[in-house]
């Protein structure tokens, strides 16, 4: 008898839980890589819509003079300096850099204001749902933005539009995808769960750059069309497979196991894994489903005694606003990331530009070496995580590295002038110091704090917690580039010293918490927000 080879005993080594859990994890992963992909395209397709006309322009004048002089032996030139070659309309005055701003800040602050309103919704409507109907929105405005340039459409209004409501539909991705994670993933190895969960951000990044520069110098309305299908297709693919919590596989599976000698089960119509919870009373004793499909049946003979179901009253509500706010950690925390983000989000959108000024480098060139500051991120969120799962310390963790962050960001601005090799090595380690208590608290903080143990296991207030932690760091996120762009016209050395500042009042803002973590005995996951407030 042939042995069975070794990747089929690896396979069925799993059990069913376990392959749900991987299903999960895998295609939570992808949804938001989707997100990302689909907004990475406008950073790209900007070098597009305003090229560098004042060299267009000189290149003309010189091609006219050159042509006066010798015009018995030489015709002019076709015009250089036109509308098509140059820049796009509206984006062609010169004023473009306000212009391009104002989609940027439109988008983020849509973003951040819709975060708020997104997790309260997303509590009250089913998951699966929820996300499908922001993903498949989210590609329609993706490629609305696309189709300006095949119906060539000119107008700022229109694509300001697009992007706030862009901005507005993929605040549903979020607090969606984290709820579902947090779901299937108990809180002792979440931190290095999630460190590499998180990696999709970077991910995300990377392949839509990679997408929108295949097609930005050729058919810029492409690098927008092709990445909306993308996070459209992968919407119907959320509609298809994603499953929201552990119980409704335990309700599907209550319905195909249902006795023949009671009364026929009911169907669980739950919202986000709460499904309605049933009583079921047998020898006088109350029971609930899950125990009553364990009881014994053919092993055991007990007399057939009809089983009545009736509706639990008591079912768990979606948490307010302000009883999200009151969970000991969240104001903390929700703060601190709106610092972390405003220089993660800095980094984004102005890293490089500053590599072309300061390492002289041409824009494709300094494109490729900023995304090393994504592949620090990743290490840096995987390390973050593992770490606070080791010591049981979230907040010291994240204050540690914000900690090292503010001199590093000071070495950067440094180091960074001396070549090539000294700016590889201080990206890959600002990108881990920026980005790891950025990625540690949007995931596995966000996670901890909305299954606090003052919630009684209320698990529906995940979705509010996130969106309230993540929405005030969107607010980090728009003001950042904000500032920088004003900064930056003094040099610098100013926008350094302003990132600086905010790992800072970052740091600052964790210390109570972090006290309170060096004091506790306990060493546990989520020992900084689980103290009580004296």
């Amino acid at each position: 008898m042939p042995a069975i080879p070794p990747g089929i005993r690896l396979l069925v080594s799993f059990n069913r839980d376990q392959w749900y859990r991987a299903l999960t994890f895998i295609l939570t992963f992808l949804l938001y890589t989707s997100f990302h992909l689909s907004r990475k395209p406008i950073s790209i397709v900007k070098s597009e819509l305003h090229k560098n006309c004042s060299s267009v322009s000189e290149l003309a004048t010189i091609a006219s003079s050159s042509s006066s002089s010798s015009s018995s032996q030489q015709t002019p030139l076709p015009s250089l300096h036109t509308d098509v070659d140059c820049s796009w309309k509206p984006f062609d005055k010169r004023n473009y850099k306000q212009l391009l701003g104002a989609m940027d800040y439109s988008f983020l602050c849509a973003y951040a204001v819709g975060m708020y309103l997104s997790g309260i919704i997303g509590e009250r409507l089913p998951i699966r749902l929820y996300l499908t109907v922001g993903m498949l929105a989210s590609g329609l405005f993706t490629c609305l933005f696309g189709l300006g340039y095949i119906y060539n459409i000119h107008s700022l209004s229109f694509y300001v539009a697009v992007q706030i409501a862009n901005g507005l539909v993929q605040t549903t991705g979020w607090p969606s995808v984290v709820t579902c994670i947090s779901n299937w993933f108990g809180k002792g190895r979440r931190g290095l769960i999630m460190g590499l969960w998180n990696s999709h951000t970077s991910v995300g990044n990377i392949l839509g750059s990679l997408i929108a520069g295949y097609w930005v110098s050729t058919n810029w309305g492409m690098s927008f069309i092709v990445p909306g299908i993308i996070i459209a297709v992968m919407g119907i693919v959320c509609f298809l497979f994603l499953i929201e919590h552990p119980n409704d596989l335990k309700s599907m599976y209550a319905q195909s196991v249902s006795p023949t000698s009671q009364a026929p089960a009911k169907s669980w119509n739950g919202v986000n894994g709460h499904s309605e919870v049933y009583l079921q009373y047998k020898d006088g004793k109350t029971q609930s489903f899950d125990t009553e499909l364990l009881l014994p049946r053919d092993s055991v003979c007990v007399p057939v005694q009809p089983v009545v179901v009736v509706k639990r009253e008591s079912e768990p509500s979606a948490i307010s606003f302000m009883g999200a706010l009151r969970i000991p950690g969240v104001i903390e925390f929700s703060l601190c990331l709106l610092f972390a983000k405003l220089v993660s989000y800095t980094f984004l959108f102005w890293l490089p530009l500053y590599i072309t000024k300061a390492a002289h480098l041409d824009a494709k060139k300094a494109g490729d070496l900023s995304t090393l500051f994504d592949v620090g991120g990743i290490v840096g969120g995987i390390l973050a995580g593992v770490i606070s799962d080791k010591l049981g310390k979230r907040a010291t963790t994240c204050a540690v590295m914000l900690l090292l962050a503010a001199p590093t960001l000071y070495g950067f601005s440094m180091i960074s002038e001396f070549g090539l090799g000294p700016t590889i090595g201080m990206l890959l380690v600002c990108g881990g110091l920026v980005n790891g208590p950025y990625s540690l608290i949007t995931t596995a903080v966000s996670a901890d704090l909305g299954t606090h143990k003052s919630l009684k296991g209320n698990a529906r207030a995940l979705s509010t917690v996130s969106a309230i932690i993540d929405g005030t760091g969107s607010v980090g996120a728009a003001l950042g580039p904000l500032l920088a762009g004003v900064l930056s016209a003094g040099g610098w050395d100013q926008v350094f010293y302003m990132l600086m500042t905010a790992d800072f009042f970052a740091l600052l803002l964790l210390l109570r918490l972090v006290m309170k973590e060096l004091a506790s005995s306990k060493s546990h996951p989520i020992s900084a927000v689980e103290l009580k407030e004296h």
